[in-house]
């Protein structure tokens, strides 16, 4: 697993030494930071490796009586595996391919993912079915309120159990830097809480226009639509929204505007 403070100081003593294209990316440290650095490194560019995010699990456990259960990351389902969680009867769900993956890796068969891979997208998927039923939850402290408030709406009786609390390391905040100097030329936001832990990382530095302004003369992208809202609401404009909600894509779309 990576450790924040060794990536910061990584990233810092690496980047007088590489002159190409500086691009940060917020994913939580550990293999998720790992693989997006050796992807962006692939493609050409200096992996900033920030992570925004820091995962503190709560201890709690989904109920096992649902009609339907609805997982929305990887890192939800790893908790629920490690917990021994094992529903009976229930429609699994997940929110996209790659919650799905690791739900299968875990031995959970996967009975419904959505076309669209966002809340929204879930609950149109769902909306139709769940009418009297169950409907199980389990996720993050910063779960949209789209998701449950969808399904209540559509007649489900939700229950929503918080697994994890997503936090800012303290440590994080090499981009930051980097923009408000003007010399970070792209970011990565996977998140709406990505967006949110950078500002909020700026203004405690006291460089939260600066940033924004090296923000500005940079390539910005969103993994999503709900992140490009966020990022746009706070006055970050946007340049690449994939047309999947993937990592990978995100990383390929924004290098290729980068090059051009």
């Amino acid at each position: 697993m990576t450790d924040v403070s060794d990536a910061v100081d990584t990233e810092a003593a690496a980047s007088d030494a590489d002159d190409r294209p500086a691009v940060a990316v917020f994913r939580p440290a550990d293999e998720r930071l790992d693989r997006a650095v050796d992807l962006l490194d692939s493609l050409g560019v200096r992996p900033v490796g920030d992570p925004m995010l820091a995962v503190e699990p709560t201890g709690a456990t989904p109920r096992e009586d649902a009609d339907y259960a609805v997982l929305t990351s990887k890192t939800g389902v790893e908790l629920v595996a490690d917990a021994g969680w094992i529903p009976a009867g229930t429609t699994l769900c997940a929110i996209g391919e790659s919650t799905a993956d690791a739900m299968r890796d875990h031995g959970y068969d996967v009975d419904v993912v959505p076309e669209e891979f966002s809340s929204s997208g879930l609950v149109a998927t769902l909306a139709d079915r769940v009418p009297g039923t169950r409907v199980e939850v389990a996720r993050s402290d910063h779960g949209s309120a789209v998701l449950t408030d969808g399904l209540n709406d559509a007649g489900a009786f939700v229950h929503e159990t918080t697994l994890y609390r997503l936090t800012r390391p303290p440590e994080a905040g090499v981009s930051v830097d980097l923009a408000a100097a003007g010399d970070l030329d792209a970011a990565l936001f996977t998140s709406s809480l990505t967006v949110e832990h950078f500002l909020e990382a700026a203004s405690e530095r006291g460089v939260r226009e600066a940033a924004l302004a090296g923000l500005d003369d940079a390539v910005v992208g969103t993994i999503g639509v709900p992140t490009r809202d966020t990022a746009e609401a706070a006055g970050v404009s946007v340049d690449v929204v994939p047309g999947t909600a993937d990592f990978a894509v995100l990383a390929r779309d924004v290098v290729d505007t980068l090059s051009r």
